[in-house]
């Protein structure tokens, strides 16, 4: 079943906890052919931003660079693997690696809200 991701919204239900996204986090995904962008911000992220490639699986390779409440700018890169639940909404499961800061990685889940 092919994905898009066009107008869609997803907000993070877990994390580690060297992630910057929270529950309040709420990123709005747009995708033109299989380019995928977001605006996001919430919690502690004041703005962010990322760039991606979604495969014919609906899985993302993206990049993304944001501005957290302290004023740093930070990077990082994440594969998002999509799990479609049975009330029709999207699961992304994220692995996740910063490019700045600590360059430390994580995983994370965000659910379609």
């Amino acid at each position: 079943m092919k994905i898009n991701y066009n107008n869609k919204r997803f907000s993070p239900v877990q994390n580690s906890e060297n992630a910057e996204t929270t529950p309040e986090t709420v990123f709005k995904y747009k995708q033109k052919g299989n380019i995928l962008t977001s605006e996001y911000n919430g919690g502690q992220i004041v703005y962010g931003h990322l760039i991606g490639l979604v495969d014919e699986n609906g899985n993302i390779e993206m990049r993304y660079h944001q501005v957290n409440k302290k004023g740093e700018l930070m990077t990082g890169i994440c594969c998002s693997k999509r799990e479609l639940l049975p009330n029709g909404k999207i699961r992304l499961y994220e692995d996740w690696k910063w490019t700045s800061g600590d360059k430390s990685s994580g995983k994370s889940i965000l659910e379609e809200i």
